[in-house]
């Protein structure tokens, strides 16, 4: 959404306002002003117009400037109804020299995860991807893999589900017949040993979809399953803001990441490029290492798949 039109929201946020009016405080001819209108109203918002003026009455469901309006996060918003990934267009964009720029998409049609698994994506979801430019060496890429589980795990408690994160980027939500995965999370980068030339979040939620249309061997969930249907724009603002806020502050991930954590004090088995490790997961220190108790000692691990044991 250009410039002008988040003017011109923001301007009727406040109630009805004149054509006029807002041809003056932007500094627009009345032209414009109805022009910008009337691509409001063709992307779903509904604006009025009576002898006040003009008034706003509705914001649409989903999409880029829905999403756009009210967001407290500096993040332009590229929305697609259906795409085959959004990691993939992130990436395109990121090539292209973009930064703070979130790929959404209703659908993914080829939506993978980590080791190129299939990552079923079908309409109602919250499929994401982040273009960034942290300016921070390689090896600091993890931190921003922990915040986005941060943001995510946030976003679904203010939506009343009892999300938890299991290392290293699966929200999950405890059930009495074990986790069930809410979502996931894929971060690519490009770069140099001292910095990070882009970093591409992939942010992937089960949100109003049914839960029965998820992979059965995958032991998903959805909110939908969880607390009714929620209000996708209103989610995605607020998991974008709260990413926004840790990627500020990045000292506060890792005690966040430990607040939220189903891992920590859990029996666990990493499979490793190197083998297995079995033992008590007991930390996770910086920029993501998890660190595991075994017969044999304190084994540090980077990367591998995390699977759940029992309680410690």
């Amino acid at each position: 959404m250009n410039d002008t039109r988040h003017a011109v929201l923001a301007e009727l946020e406040s109630g009805s306002v004149s054509g006029p009016t807002l041809a003056d405080r932007l500094d627009v001819s009345r032209a414009a002003v109805w022009k910008h209108i009337e691509a409001l109203r063709d992307a779903g918002f509904e604006i009025d117009s009576g002898d006040d003026g003009y008034e706003l009455v509705g914001v649409p469901e989903f999409g880029g400037p829905a999403i756009e309006f009210g967001l407290d996060a500096p993040f332009d918003v590229e929305y697609h109804d259906s795409i085959p990934s959004t990691n993939d267009r992130a990436r395109e964009l990121a090539g292209a020299g973009r930064k703070d720029v979130v790929v959404v998409a209703d659908e993914q049609t080829g939506g993978r995860g980590r080791l190129e698994r299939a990552w079923a994506s079908p309409s109602g979801g919250i499929w994401l991807s982040l273009v960034l430019r942290p300016n921070v060496p390689t090896t600091r890429a993890p931190i921003f893999t922990l915040a986005a589980a941060v943001a995510t795990t946030r976003a679904a408690r203010e939506a009343g589900v009892d999300a938890s994160i299991k290392w290293p980027n699966d929200v999950l939500v405890e059930t009495d017949d074990g986790d069930r995965k809410l979502a996931g999370i894929l971060t690519e980068m490009e770069g140099e040993a001292d910095r990070i030339s882009w970093l591409v979040v992939g942010v992937g939620i089960n949100a109003n979809v049914d839960a029965a249309t998820l992979p059965a061997d995958v032991d998903a969930t959805s909110i939908r399953e969880q607390v009714g249907d929620l209000d996708r724009r209103v989610f995605t603002q607020r998991l974008l803001e709260e990413f926004d806020a840790l990627r500020s502050d990045v000292d506060s991930v890792l005690a966040a990441w430990r607040e939220y954590a189903a891992t920590l004090g859990r029996e666990v088995r990493v499979e490793t490029a190197s083998g297995e490790v079995v033992g008590n997961a007991v930390d996770v220190r910086d920029p993501g290492t998890l660190v595991v108790e075994t017969d044999d000692g304190e084994v540090a691990v980077t990367a591998g798949d995390c699977e759940h044991l029992r309680s410690a």
